[in-house]
């Protein structure tokens, strides 16, 4: 495995006490708040590889937006469904651009306003507008469900789109009688440039990303899409289904990794900010420190943690490392370590004296010779210290 051309320099040791994600690189989707999130990783001590899956397109100068919204000041909707913040401001900001924001205002303000979660009730707030109700789950489904306890028949329903079409939601209210109005605001596109999105689906199959985060559904989507398209779609989900994480912002966001199989975390609460933390609690998780030698090992991503201290790896010191902390304690012969350095890229055959030179390598990045220790005739090991009840490190395969 060669390093990626596009992941940043490996940092110098540090004390990881101030940063908890010292250690990891996390992929990031996003398009809207990217830098937003790149910085909260990086405060916390990630590397952060970018890869847009997606891209907004405003559709501001869009006829249907027009015709739409004429449709709504000429025969104002009883019930108007927000689903967005950003796509609300772009509804009200373009009828403003046609001289109709005024209008447009007035026509919504009898209607019954149904916000997805509280980012479209600030904006219809931050309109001058009220909101009635808002689901708890910040879900589309819910809020369905919420209007679908009601009489629709000949109930004039107007649906704000965030990104995609919702056929499902709007088929199931004109299936219950209503007159749907679709407000196409902005939608979802590829972006301009794949190459850095080429770059992250790459890092991801090569398992030199430690977690991948998802801001939304259709991001997602974009990268299984894109994936598909480079012809590394069974290597991307195998690896998100094994060694790399998957972190949502929530269940909606989750969906489309969900129906693959693909498990995630998600935050209790769906903001950017609780998405982080629960990395910051999940990645140092997966690998506990051991006792080794008189001192604490942790393998965190792409350098290790010896005392508290972050040593940064080589591909081959990483992967010799891993093939030894799957088995703390016991020895690892040369001939299986052999087998981890010859999976990192290289197609020339690895042998023993190859093998010696790796081991030695790695313990001069550790810092700590005594780390791994020689098994004479046989291989390697971690001198794990006899303690009762110690954790197993479970590193991915």
């Amino acid at each position: 495995m060669t390093t990626h051309p596009d992941l940043p320099a490996a940092a110098e040791p540090t004390r990881l006490a101030p940063t908890p994600l010292a250690g990891f690189t996390i992929g990031v989707t996003a398009a809207r708040r990217a830098d937003e999130l790149d910085s909260l990783l990086r405060r916390r001590g990630a590397r952060v590889l970018h890869g847009p899956a997606l891209r907004i397109v405003a559709v501001a100068d869009d006829s249907r937006l027009h015709t739409a919204t004429e449709q709504c000041i000429a025969d104002p909707p009883s019930v108007v469904v927000a689903t967005t913040g950003i796509g609300f401001r772009g509804w009200v900001e373009a009828a403003d651009g046609w001289g109709r924001g005024e209008a447009l205002l007035d026509a919504l303000a009898a209607a019954r306003l149904l916000a997805r979660g509280p980012k479209a009730r600030g904006a219809v707030r931050a309109a001058g507008l009220a909101d009635a109700w808002s689901p708890d789950s910040e879900s589309s489904g819910e809020l369905l469900e919420h209007l679908l306890t009601e009489p629709l028949e000949g109930v004039r329903v107007a649906v704000q789109l965030h990104g995609q079409p919702l056929p499902d939601f709007v088929a199931a209210l004109r299936c219950a009688g209503a007159e749907v109005i679709e407000i196409p605001v902005y939608r979802w596109i590829p972006p301009v440039d794949t190459a850095p999105l080429t770059n992250l689906v790459e890092a991801v199959c090569a398992r030199e990303v430690d977690a991948v985060t998802f801001t939304s559904a259709p991001a997602a989507a974009g990268l299984l899409g894109h994936a598909t398209e480079l012809g590394r779609r069974d290597d991307l989900l195998a690896a998100l289904r094994g060694p790399v994480l998957s972190a949502c912002v929530g269940p909606v966001t989750h969906a489309p990794l969900a129906d693959l199989g693909i498990p995630a975390v998600l935050p209790q609460r769906y903001r950017l900010g609780a998405m982080v933390r629960e990395l910051c609690e999940t990645l140092p998780g997966r690998c506990p420190a051991l006792p080794v030698a008189g001192r604490t090992l942790q393998l965190r991503g792409h350098a290790a943690a010896v005392d508290g201290e972050l040593k940064p790896l080589s591909p081959n010191a990483k992967a010799l490392l891993r093939m030894l902390l799957a088995r703390p304690g016991r020895v690892v012969a040369r001939a299986e370590l052999a087998t981890a350095l010859t999976t990192t890229g290289s197609t020339r055959i690895v042998d023993e004296h190859a093998v010696e030179q790796a081991v030695a390598r790695l313990r001069s990045a550790l810092g700590a010779p005594e780390l791994v220790q020689t098994v004479i005739k046989r291989g390697y090991r971690l001198p794990l210290e006899p303690m009762r009840d110690a954790p197993r490190c479970a590193v991915p395969e």
